[in-house]
């Protein structure tokens, strides 16, 4: 008797890969918690989905954190940390200001311009101090975002930039739609999926994970450390550099505050996203979840009527858990490497 064996189906299992890689890739549990969180609230208020401005709000709020939660996961998967985005992004959202109010008809791109290379230049500045000096990013950007924000208060002093001193084609970036869809929002997405893009199919963009892994294995393969620390913190810049110009736009109203604390949510949201805060692990397509999980419960607790501290609480929660899921999946992973090493043996 003949046995004859059908061939699978084409494709059949690269999707099973797929599928498998879908439900234990970490981002799926973030994103499960985010459907969660919006279900909950909308139960409880309709209004919070089911509305034009709580299905826009949903979109537009958690757009400028998840710029800045890009540029933070790149520095946090070379193993570093910029704590000075927050500063950045008051300077670059108070020169957007200022550049429409001082020089009568300038272009927007240039403004969008001048605020990016604002941005990344002072990343540079991080990101040589960190490489050149050899000084943990830590200490270096605790003392920058110090400095950077004392920049700010001492040019803003006690002005501030209103909207009726921006062009109304500029703030309609933070308030008009395509399609149902913010402008805003948008423009986060798409530099989301370039810089995804970057991470995963650019020989540069794997190195940075290669250099967060092991730094020394790294430096010992001949991978160019220097170069990829710094341009990791050039791109956290330029990306908070962006965000300070939208936050003008989205909010018209910018004072010496401006952005003030987003580099803690942008940490936040990059490790609740997965990103490992010891390098070498995550995805910026995480953190963006992160992103819209962190703001999503910020604006849903208080429609469950959960109280401001139990707010805080529920966050630091989320961080904590999170940090504690990396290191068991990374001790379970040591183990399997160890367990496979001694079967070929």
């Amino acid at each position: 008797m003949t046995t004859v064996t059908r061939p699978s189906a084409p494709g059949a299992s690269s999707a099973s890969r797929l599928m498998r890689h879908a439900a234990t890739a970490r981002e799926t549990g973030i994103l499960v918690a985010l459907v969660l969180v919006i279900i909950a609230a909308t139960l409880s208020n309709p209004n919070f989905l089911f509305s034009s401005d709580g299905f826009r709000d949903l979109l537009l709020t958690p757009s400028l954190l998840l710029l800045v939660a890009v540029g933070q996961a790149i520095v946090i998967i070379t193993r570093n940390v910029d704590l000075s985005v927050g500063s950045i992004v008051g300077l670059t959202a108070y020169l957007t200001g200022t550049l429409f109010v001082d020089v009568s008809g300038i272009p927007i791109v240039v403004v969008f311009l001048a605020g990016v290379a604002l941005g990344g230049l002072l990343g540079l500045v991080n990101g040589a101090l960190v490489a050149f000096a050899r000084v943990p990013a830590l200490v270096i950007t605790l003392g920058t975002m110090y400095v950077y924000r004392g920049i700010n208060v001492a040019w803003t002093g006690s002005d501030r930039i209103n909207a009726s001193d921006m062009p109304g084609g500029f703030r309609g970036l933070g308030t008009d739609q395509v399609l149902g869809i913010p402008i805003l929002t948008i423009i986060a997405l798409v530099v989301l999926a370039g810089a995804a893009w970057y991470l995963r199919n650019l020989r540069s963009g794997r190195e940075l994970y290669a250099i967060g892994s092991d730094p020394a294995a790294a430096h010992l393969c001949g991978l160019p450390m220097t170069r990829r620390i710094v341009a990791a913190f050039v791109v956290s810049g330029a990306l908070s550099g962006l965000a300070g110009v939208l936050f003008a736009a989205r909010y018209g109203t910018v004072s010496s505050g401006a952005g003030f604390g987003w580099e803690l949510q942008a940490i936040g949201a990059a490790v609740i996203g997965g990103v490992a805060i010891s390098g070498g692990v995550g995805t910026v397509r995480g953190a963006a979840i992160g992103a819209f999980l962190l703001l999503t419960i910020n604006r849903a607790l208080p429609i469950l009527g959960i109280d401001d501290f139990w707010q805080r609480a529920v966050v630091g929660v989320l961080i904590l858990g999170a940090i504690v899921l990396d290191r068991v999946l990374a001790v379970r992973q040591h183990r399997r490497l160890i367990a496979q090493r001694e079967e070929t043996r």
